[in-house]
């Protein structure tokens, strides 16, 4: 089971370096018997920095993938983000990926990234190509 982190949805959307593997992974889950799951507030986080920089088709095509794809949306509450404070103390993270640590700890999940700081962490860090 797998935390797929925000910046593996942002390679296709702005067209970064990674993008060919990132769409070619996204592509392949549908078929895997794995479960996939995304963090809201990674979506929220996609949604805003898109917003700013006008990409709003590009938005709203992500937004219907979701929808359609069998990756699980997965929320904190306000009280776990309490506890999320105290991660990113603990490992010298941001608060977004303490927020993505904690969940993956809470349910048991390795994290799609290309994040470095998660291998200081508890935490298995995959790449899309390992998967492949």
């Amino acid at each position: 089971m797998y935390l797929i982190d925000t910046n593996i949805f942002l390679e296709i959307m702005l067209k970064q370096k990674k993008s060919e593997e990132c769409k070619f992974f996204l592509t392949q889950i549908q078929n895997s018997e794995d479960y996939f799951y995304v963090s809201s507030f990674s979506i929220h986080s996609i949604e805003v920095i898109m917003t700013k920089k006008n990409k709003i088709e590009s938005l709203s095509k992500f937004l219907t993938f979701l929808s359609k794809s069998k990756i699980i949306r997965i929320d904190s509450t306000t009280q776990e983000e309490a506890e999320i404070l105290d991660l990113m103390l603990s490992n010298q993270l941001d608060f977004d990926d303490a927020l993505q640590l904690y969940l993956c700890q809470k349910n048991n999940l390795k994290i799609i990234s290309y994040d470095k700081h998660f291998d200081q962490t508890q935490i298995k860090r995959v790449e899309p190509k390992d998967l492949l």
